[in-house]
């Protein structure tokens, strides 16, 4: 099968087609014809291996010293059940399913992969397309993680900075899915996209400090891992909980200093998928509740420009991946 194979660590030309093995299913596996995957921030950064300088030797004992352990890359997929194993009973050849690996797996950017029938899978509802659903079980299921986490409840206020982004896009909707009440902060070009899916404020960072408005929120939701620090933490309310969903070695210690010294909460774990996430999660998306945001398609064999824009770091929403033509 075609593959796009992380030869190493470096720029998206180290991205390169490759014919490898097509894999077989286990007993309880199922062998998904990827028709749909995701270029996402997560991506890039295993790609490029950017990791602040402390934790250099543990990631890359963790990701592999020379190149990935998993060099096939991506987080997310959909796609078409091929076979199944002799002991699977939820699904069956020709379903349409779309899901997330475990992070040690990967294996997205390829035409095949195998996964888990108990694994992060679930049935795509009539009428959704495959690229419309790929960008769900990663960043969706973050999204729905860290309010989770947050405890985020009905009536409360919540500032969500990068709010145009993959795992904002879906944060805005889900909070306005819970009740609360939502700003969202994004550049002048996103303002009208994030309004239109449910921020009931926004505020454009290069024309205003969202921090001056007046304003101060239950929870602040940094998207992205570049909200200033101390903006957030004074626009939080006394026993406020401030998430960095893609925290940096600073905001880190920082953010490990102010839940000592104060009563704000600050949120810096890794999301981790729950049974049940991506069904739940599901039924919003058949109910109209959450829409992805979808910012360009490339087709498979443009995977190393796909990462290119992604690595610039202004995509609106999701970068979808046409696998299959």
């Amino acid at each position: 099968m075609k593959a796009i194979v992380c030869t190493k660590y470096g720029p998206p030309e180290v991205l390169q087609f490759q014919e490898v093995a097509k894999p077989s299913p286990r007993d309880h596996e199922v062998l998904v014809k990827v028709h749909a995957t995701t270029v996402t921030a997560g991506d890039v950064r295993i790609r490029g291996f950017v990791v602040h300088l402390l934790f250099w030797i543990p990631s890359r004992y963790m990701l592999g010293w020379r190149k990935p352990k998993s060099s096939i890359l991506g987080v997310e997929f959909a796609g078409e059940i091929e076979s199944v194993g002799k002991g699977v009973t939820r699904f069956q050849p020709g379903d349409r399913v779309y899901g997330a690996p475990s992070w040690l797996q990967l294996g997205c950017y390829a035409e095949y992969l195998t996964i888990p029938e108990d694994g992060i899978i679930t049935q795509i509802p009539a009428g959704k397309t495959y690229q419309e659903v790929a960008s769900i079980p990663f960043m969706g299921i973050g999204a729905l993680y860290f309010l989770r986490k947050a405890n985020l409840q009905k009536g409360q206020k919540i500032l969500i900075y990068g709010a145009s982004g993959a795992v904002g896009t879906y944060a805005v909707q889900l909070a306005k899915y819970f009740g609360s009440v939502v700003t969202g902060v994004c550049s002048t070009a996103n303002l009208e996209m994030v309004k239109s899916i449910g921020a009931d404020k926004v505020v454009d960072y290069t024309q205003e400090d969202f921090s001056k408005i007046g304003e101060t929120y239950d929870i602040v939701f940094d998207t992205v891992g570049r909200s200033p620090f101390t903006k957030c933490i004074r626009s939080l309310k006394k026993d406020g909980v401030y998430i960095l969903a893609d925290q940096r070695f600073m905001q880190t210690i920082r953010g490990i200093w102010t839940s000592l010294t104060s009563r704000k909460k600050i949120i810096t774990q890794t999301a981790i998928a729950k049974e049940g996430d991506l069904k739940f999660l599901n039924e919003l998306l058949e109910s109209g509740a959450v829409r992805p945001v979808i910012d360009r398609v490339y087709p498979f064999d443009e995977m190393v420009e796909a990462h290119r824009y992604v690595d610039k770091g202004h995509k609106k929403g999701n970068v979808i991946i046409n696998v299959v033509s």
